[in-house]
Parts: structure tokens; sequence; C-alpha cells
């Protein structure tokens, strides 16, 4: 573990899980709702691959949530100072973190539902910052392509948690629901007007080029099959970027690294990020 201040004073922790002579450098962006240490295991199978791993505790999430708010759990999920952007730059604080410390290493930006639409407007400007972006479970930011109501509503029965929609492994909903550092995706309760409003946009027109793999389940109620293709096509006319792979998983659901198949949606994504190395 460790830590870095942000320019508005806060601490911003993340982890290392560090290989000798790393393929390459993955940065993970995690969801709202959630923190680093559920990145663990998906980080140790990098290593296995020959990756190495940073995962950052967003603002208003994890320790940094913890120590922002001094332990309150009830503010979890608040950015607090500079908002919206000030989270999307702490990505790129950590991104200069690990050029520091790796300057002859490829970073590649891994962002997971929230963390993939903050990825989606850094990339806007900073794409030549990465060899290649992951977006797990994204979506196209506007109106109408993302879901903001009930998530769980398709996956509701009775006796069942407000979290079905995250995986068909009941272990893993089980263990969202113990975690005292888990809480609800309620953007805009969460976020305020002003900053949920910053989550819409497009494809800059002029982004630098960048491989592009998006990845979700076909049951994943965020935004979908539909709004991933929209979103990649936006990548390829809008943005013209020249290297743009979607993958969806049947039946799979919202946290394609903690589903059933985790193992073959991990596999494939290896096979893409080292085919692009080469």
């Amino acid at each position: 573990m460790a830590t870095f201040i942000d320019p508005y004073g806060v601490e911003i922790f993340y982890d290392t899980y560090a290989v000798k002579k790393p393929k390459a450098i993955v940065q993970i962006a995690h969801g709202i709702g959630e923190h680093a240490a559920r990145y663990d295991a998906l980080a140790k199978d990098l290593n296995k691959a020959g990756f190495g791993v940073y995962v950052s505790d967003m603002r208003g999430h994890g320790r940094t949530g913890m120590k922002q708010f001094a332990n309150d759990t009830s503010q979890l999920g608040h950015l607090g100072a500079g908002g919206l952007r000030a989270a999307i730059g702490n990505i790129s604080q950590l991104t200069n973190i690990i050029r520091e410390a790796h300057p002859d290493v490829p970073i590649i930006l891994l962002g997971h539902s929230m963390g993939s639409l903050l990825a989606q407007k850094l990339i806007n400007t900073h794409a030549s910052d990465y060899a290649e972006v992951i977006l797990s479970a994204s979506a196209y930011r506007m109106p109408g392509s993302m879901e903001s109501g009930d998530l769980n509503k398709k996956f509701a029965f009775e006796g069942g948690t407000t979290h079905e929609w995250l995986s068909r492994d009941p272990a893993v909903v089980a263990a969202f629901e113990a975690d005292p550092l888990t809480f609800d995706a309620e953007v805009l309760k969460l976020f305020g007007l002003v900053d949920g409003l910053r989550l819409f946009g497009v494809p800059s027109y002029d982004m630098d080029q960048v491989p592009i793999l998006i990845i979700l389940g076909s049951r994943d109620p965020l935004g979908g099959e539909k709004s991933a293709l929209r979103l990649a096509k936006a990548y390829t006319k809008t943005a013209a970027q020249n290297d743009v792979t979607v993958t969806v998983y049947p039946d799979a659901r919202h946290e394609l690294f903690n589903e059933t198949n985790r193992a073959e949606v991990i596999a494939d994504m290896v096979e893409w990020m080292t085919s692009r190395l080469a």
C-alpha cells in the first residue's frame, strides 16, 4: 500500500502488485460503490500472466474515502472538493507515478463501470499516455444509453438482495453485501447534479490513437450491448480510432471479473493485451 496527495489535499491510497520485468503495467480504475481490494484476485491473475498492476481507491471510496470522511461510512461515495474532475485528475496522477517507477514499461488503463466512464473522459485528451485502454462494463455516455434507475430490477426475486445484477455467482453478491466499504451506485445522489451531468459526452474527434477493448456481459443492465456497440461506433467514426474491439459474454452480468466465467474473460483480455503489445 502507498499513497499520494492530490492538488486538493486528498490522500489517495493505492496498491501495487509487482512482477519482475513486467510486459506492461495495468492501472485499474474501479467502479462506484466499491474499492481497490475487490481487484485483488484479478491483480494476482494478471501477475501470473506477466503484468504488473496498480489499483487505487477512488476519492470517496475505500481507504481514500474513509480518510476523507474520518471513518464515517455514511459519507462514502461523495467525491469531495474538486468533484469528478479531480477524480479524473487522480487517475492521471497515478499514471505519472507509474511512469516514473517504470519509465520503459507500457501502461494499460483498465476502467470498470464508473471507472470506465472516467477513463473515456480522460483519453479524449490523454490517450497517448497509454499503450492500450480496456473499458469493462462501460456505456455510451449519453442520455438513453446508460440506465439511471434500478439496476437490479431484472434480477430481483423474493428473498434476494439488491445486488444480483453484479454477478451470477451468489458468493460474489453475498460478499458485496457483507463488505462495510461497498454501497449502492446512486450517481446523482452521491455526485450531485453538476458532476452527474459531467459524465455525459462522446469520444473526441481529435483524440490520439490507442487500441481500445470494450468488454461486457450481455445481461449488464448499466449500458448493455446496444450501448457498447454505439460507443465502439463513436470511437471508429467520430474519433477515427483504427483498433476498437467489442467482446460480449452471453448471460454474464455487470462484474465480468467476478462472474462465473471470469477465467474466460481474463484469458481473453490477456490475449488481447499481449497481441497489441507485440
